[in-house]
Protein backbone atom coordinates (compact mmCIF):
# COMPACT_ATOMS: atom_id res chain seq x y z
CA UNK A 1 0.00 0.00 0.00
CA UNK A 2 1.34 3.27 -1.19
CA UNK A 3 0.33 6.15 1.11
CA UNK A 4 0.26 10.02 0.87
CA UNK A 5 3.44 10.73 2.45
CA UNK A 6 1.33 14.07 3.67
CA UNK A 7 -1.50 11.26 5.82
CA UNK A 8 1.83 10.37 8.09
CA UNK A 9 3.03 13.74 8.56
CA UNK A 10 -0.58 15.09 9.73
CA UNK A 11 -1.23 12.13 12.00
CA UNK A 12 2.72 12.53 13.77
CA UNK A 13 1.91 16.65 13.75
CA UNK A 14 -1.67 16.06 15.24
CA UNK A 15 0.16 13.77 17.90
CA UNK A 16 2.46 16.19 19.14
CA UNK A 17 0.21 18.84 19.44
CA UNK A 18 -2.19 16.66 21.16
CA UNK A 19 0.86 16.41 23.65
CA UNK A 20 1.42 20.12 24.41
CA UNK A 21 -2.34 20.09 25.26
CA UNK A 22 -1.79 17.19 27.38
CA UNK A 23 1.04 18.65 29.25
CA UNK A 24 -0.75 21.72 29.39
CA UNK A 25 -3.58 20.01 31.37
CA UNK A 26 -1.60 17.64 33.18
CA UNK A 27 -1.26 17.63 37.17
CA UNK A 28 -3.44 20.99 36.59
CA UNK A 29 -7.02 21.62 38.53
CA UNK A 30 -8.87 19.72 36.54
CA UNK A 31 -12.73 19.54 35.72
CA UNK A 32 -13.68 15.83 35.46
CA UNK A 33 -17.17 14.57 33.79
CA UNK A 34 -17.96 11.06 34.04
CA UNK A 35 -19.84 9.39 31.33
CA UNK A 36 -20.21 6.50 33.46
CA UNK A 37 -19.40 5.45 37.18
CA UNK A 38 -15.70 5.21 36.65
CA UNK A 39 -15.40 6.44 33.03
CA UNK A 40 -14.15 9.28 32.72
CA UNK A 41 -13.38 12.79 30.52
CA UNK A 42 -11.84 16.02 31.20
CA UNK A 43 -11.19 19.29 29.16
CA UNK A 44 -8.03 17.72 27.74
CA UNK A 45 -9.94 14.86 25.64
CA UNK A 46 -12.50 17.10 24.78
CA UNK A 47 -10.04 19.87 23.42
CA UNK A 48 -7.17 17.26 21.72
CA UNK A 49 -10.34 15.94 19.76
CA UNK A 50 -11.56 19.23 18.61
CA UNK A 51 -8.32 20.04 17.36
CA UNK A 52 -7.77 17.01 15.55
CA UNK A 53 -11.54 16.71 14.12
CA UNK A 54 -11.01 20.54 12.85
CA UNK A 55 -7.67 19.54 11.16
CA UNK A 56 -8.68 16.93 9.59
CA UNK A 57 -11.54 18.84 8.04
CA UNK A 58 -9.38 21.46 6.63
CA UNK A 59 -6.59 19.34 5.14
CA UNK A 60 -9.12 16.16 4.52
CA UNK A 61 -12.31 16.93 3.68
CA UNK A 62 -13.83 14.29 1.99
CA UNK A 63 -12.09 12.15 4.94
CA UNK A 64 -14.66 10.52 7.73
CA UNK A 65 -13.17 10.81 11.49
CA UNK A 66 -14.44 8.42 13.84
CA UNK A 67 -13.56 9.24 18.12
CA UNK A 68 -14.09 8.31 21.44
CA UNK A 69 -15.84 11.99 22.56
CA UNK A 70 -17.65 12.98 18.97
CA UNK A 71 -18.27 9.69 17.38
CA UNK A 72 -18.54 9.65 13.54
CA UNK A 73 -18.39 12.64 12.04
CA UNK A 74 -21.17 14.24 9.83
CA UNK A 75 -18.70 14.10 6.64
CA UNK A 76 -20.43 11.54 3.88
CA UNK A 77 -18.45 8.28 4.60
CA UNK A 78 -15.49 8.01 1.99
CA UNK A 79 -12.86 5.42 1.91
CA UNK A 80 -10.44 7.00 4.30
CA UNK A 81 -11.90 6.71 8.02
CA UNK A 82 -9.56 8.85 10.53
CA UNK A 83 -9.76 6.64 14.26
CA UNK A 84 -8.50 8.70 17.44
CA UNK A 85 -8.65 8.27 20.96
CA UNK A 86 -7.35 11.85 21.99
CA UNK A 87 -6.74 10.74 25.04
CA UNK A 88 -6.18 7.19 25.92
CA UNK A 89 -5.18 6.38 29.62
CA UNK A 90 -7.65 9.29 31.09
CA UNK A 91 -8.00 7.46 34.60
CA UNK A 92 -4.02 7.49 35.23
CA UNK A 93 -4.45 11.54 33.47
CA UNK A 94 -7.02 12.40 36.02
CA UNK A 95 -4.77 11.29 39.05
CA UNK A 96 -1.53 12.24 37.65
CA UNK A 97 -0.28 9.61 36.81
CA UNK A 98 1.84 10.19 33.55
CA UNK A 99 0.86 6.66 31.48
CA UNK A 100 -1.35 7.89 29.08
CA UNK A 101 -1.34 8.58 25.06
CA UNK A 102 -2.76 9.88 21.64
CA UNK A 103 -3.85 7.19 19.34
CA UNK A 104 -4.12 7.80 15.97
CA UNK A 105 -5.05 5.26 13.02
CA UNK A 106 -6.10 5.89 9.65
CA UNK A 107 -7.81 2.92 7.71
CA UNK A 108 -8.07 2.95 3.92
CA UNK A 109 -11.40 0.97 2.33
CA UNK A 110 -11.32 -0.49 6.03
CA UNK A 111 -7.99 -1.77 6.22
CA UNK A 112 -5.60 -0.13 8.82
CA UNK A 113 -3.17 1.87 6.44
CA UNK A 114 -1.27 3.42 8.94
CA UNK A 115 -1.07 4.25 12.74
CA UNK A 116 0.41 6.75 15.62
CA UNK A 117 0.74 6.72 19.48
CA UNK A 118 2.72 10.05 21.30
CA UNK A 119 3.13 9.36 24.77
CA UNK A 120 3.83 12.97 25.95
CA UNK A 121 5.35 12.46 29.56
CA UNK A 122 7.87 9.65 28.03
CA UNK A 123 8.25 11.33 24.67
CA UNK A 124 7.88 8.68 22.55
CA UNK A 125 6.27 8.62 19.21
CA UNK A 126 5.08 5.55 17.71
CA UNK A 127 4.69 5.03 14.04
CA UNK A 128 3.84 2.52 11.44
CA UNK A 129 2.59 2.08 8.39
CA UNK A 130 1.50 -0.68 6.23
CA UNK A 131 4.37 -2.30 4.86
CA UNK A 132 7.43 -0.18 5.95
CA UNK A 133 7.86 -1.29 9.25
CA UNK A 134 7.61 0.24 13.02
CA UNK A 135 9.25 2.98 14.83
CA UNK A 136 9.48 4.98 18.11
CA UNK A 137 11.62 8.03 17.53
CA UNK A 138 12.60 7.37 14.27
CA UNK A 139 14.21 3.81 15.45
CA UNK A 140 12.70 0.23 14.16
CA UNK A 141 10.85 -1.59 16.63
CA UNK A 142 10.63 -5.00 16.76
CA UNK A 143 9.03 -7.71 19.28
CA UNK A 144 10.18 -10.34 21.45
CA UNK A 145 11.58 -13.45 20.78
CA UNK A 146 10.53 -15.15 23.91
CA UNK A 147 8.59 -18.69 23.24
CA UNK A 148 7.71 -20.24 26.73
CA UNK A 149 4.92 -18.37 28.79
CA UNK A 150 7.16 -19.06 32.10
CA UNK A 151 9.27 -16.37 30.73
CA UNK A 152 6.89 -13.83 29.48
CA UNK A 153 6.00 -10.51 31.05
CA UNK A 154 2.01 -10.01 29.51
CA UNK A 155 -0.30 -7.10 30.13
CA UNK A 156 -3.93 -6.64 29.82
CA UNK A 157 -6.66 -4.36 30.73
CA UNK A 158 -9.89 -4.35 32.90
CA UNK A 159 -13.01 -2.84 31.04
CA UNK A 160 -15.21 0.09 32.59
CA UNK A 161 -18.12 -2.96 33.00
CA UNK A 162 -15.54 -5.43 34.59
CA UNK A 163 -18.16 -4.92 38.05
CA UNK A 164 -20.74 -6.46 36.26
CA UNK A 165 -19.08 -9.51 34.62
CA UNK A 166 -15.73 -9.51 36.40
CA UNK A 167 -15.94 -12.90 37.07
CA UNK A 168 -15.01 -14.06 33.25
CA UNK A 169 -12.37 -11.40 33.10
CA UNK A 170 -10.71 -12.69 36.52
CA UNK A 171 -10.80 -16.09 35.66
CA UNK A 172 -8.09 -15.37 32.50
CA UNK A 173 -6.08 -12.89 34.64
CA UNK A 174 -6.05 -16.10 37.30
CA UNK A 175 -4.58 -18.51 34.84
CA UNK A 176 -2.08 -15.79 33.10
CA UNK A 177 -0.64 -15.09 36.65
CA UNK A 178 -0.52 -18.71 37.10
CA UNK A 179 1.65 -19.44 33.41
CA UNK A 180 3.48 -16.73 32.80
CA UNK A 181 6.52 -15.17 34.72
CA UNK A 182 4.28 -11.91 35.31
CA UNK A 183 0.72 -9.16 34.45
CA UNK A 184 0.89 -6.16 34.37
CA UNK A 185 -2.10 -3.52 33.90
CA UNK A 186 -0.95 0.18 33.06
CA UNK A 187 -4.38 1.59 31.96
CA UNK A 188 -3.76 2.42 28.58
CA UNK A 189 -4.29 0.17 25.81
CA UNK A 190 -2.73 2.04 23.15
CA UNK A 191 0.19 2.25 25.32
CA UNK A 192 0.27 -1.43 26.18
CA UNK A 193 0.06 -2.50 22.62
CA UNK A 194 2.86 -0.19 21.96
CA UNK A 195 5.16 -2.15 24.46
CA UNK A 196 4.03 -5.36 23.06
CA UNK A 197 5.92 -3.74 19.47
CA UNK A 198 8.45 -2.66 21.07
CA UNK A 199 9.55 -6.39 23.00
CA UNK A 200 8.69 -4.75 26.72
CA UNK A 201 5.50 -6.95 27.27
CA UNK A 202 5.28 -10.01 25.16
CA UNK A 203 1.59 -9.90 25.09
CA UNK A 204 -1.46 -8.30 25.84
CA UNK A 205 -5.27 -8.82 26.01
CA UNK A 206 -8.42 -7.32 26.84
CA UNK A 207 -12.05 -7.69 25.70
CA UNK A 208 -14.67 -4.81 25.55
CA UNK A 209 -12.22 -2.17 23.62
CA UNK A 210 -13.48 0.14 21.37
CA UNK A 211 -12.01 1.02 17.89
CA UNK A 212 -10.13 4.11 18.94
CA UNK A 213 -8.27 1.85 22.08
CA UNK A 214 -6.72 -0.42 19.12
CA UNK A 215 -6.15 0.49 15.92
CA UNK A 216 -3.42 2.57 15.83
CA UNK A 217 -1.65 -0.35 18.08
CA UNK A 218 -2.51 -2.90 16.00
CA UNK A 219 -0.88 -1.68 13.00
CA UNK A 220 2.37 -0.72 15.05
CA UNK A 221 2.53 -4.25 16.49
CA UNK A 222 2.26 -6.42 13.14
CA UNK A 223 4.86 -4.40 11.59
CA UNK A 224 7.04 -4.72 14.29
CA UNK A 225 6.52 -8.28 13.67
CA UNK A 226 4.12 -9.24 15.61
CA UNK A 227 0.49 -11.23 15.67
CA UNK A 228 -2.76 -9.35 16.29
CA UNK A 229 -5.70 -11.24 15.72
CA UNK A 230 -9.33 -11.75 17.64
CA UNK A 231 -10.04 -13.78 20.71
CA UNK A 232 -11.14 -16.71 18.05
CA UNK A 233 -7.63 -16.56 16.14
CA UNK A 234 -9.00 -14.82 13.20
CA UNK A 235 -8.37 -11.48 11.79
CA UNK A 236 -8.79 -8.73 14.05
CA UNK A 237 -11.79 -6.40 13.90
CA UNK A 238 -11.09 -3.15 15.48
CA UNK A 239 -14.72 -3.27 15.94
CA UNK A 240 -14.80 -6.70 17.45
CA UNK A 241 -14.01 -5.22 21.05
CA UNK A 242 -11.60 -8.12 21.51
CA UNK A 243 -8.12 -8.22 20.91
CA UNK A 244 -4.84 -10.91 21.70
CA UNK A 245 -1.75 -9.24 20.54
CA UNK A 246 1.56 -11.29 20.88
CA UNK A 247 5.30 -11.26 19.73
CA UNK A 248 3.81 -14.35 17.44
CA UNK A 249 5.65 -17.63 19.47
CA UNK A 250 3.47 -16.96 22.02
CA UNK A 251 0.15 -16.46 20.37
CA UNK A 252 -0.73 -19.85 20.25
CA UNK A 253 -0.24 -20.74 23.86
CA UNK A 254 -1.86 -17.36 25.11
CA UNK A 255 -4.83 -17.92 22.97
CA UNK A 256 -5.19 -21.61 24.16
CA UNK A 257 -5.19 -20.34 27.45
CA UNK A 258 -7.95 -17.88 27.07
CA UNK A 259 -10.11 -20.57 25.54
CA UNK A 260 -10.15 -22.79 27.78
CA UNK A 261 -11.13 -19.93 30.00
CA UNK A 262 -13.09 -17.40 29.13
CA UNK A 263 -16.11 -19.38 28.26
Amino acid sequence: MSLDPFYLATAIEAALEAGRIHRRYFRKALDVRKKGPIDLVTAADLEVERMFRARIADRFPDHVVLGEEGGVTTAPPGRCRWVVDPLDGTTNFAHGLGLFCISIALQIDDRLALGVVYDPIGQELFTAERGSGARVNGRPLAVSTRTELIDALLCTGFPYTVREGKSAQVKVFEAFLSSAQAVRRLGSAALDLCYVAAGRFDGFWEQELNPWDVAAGALIIEEAGGTVTGYDGGPLDVFARHILATNGPLHAPMLEVIKKTSG
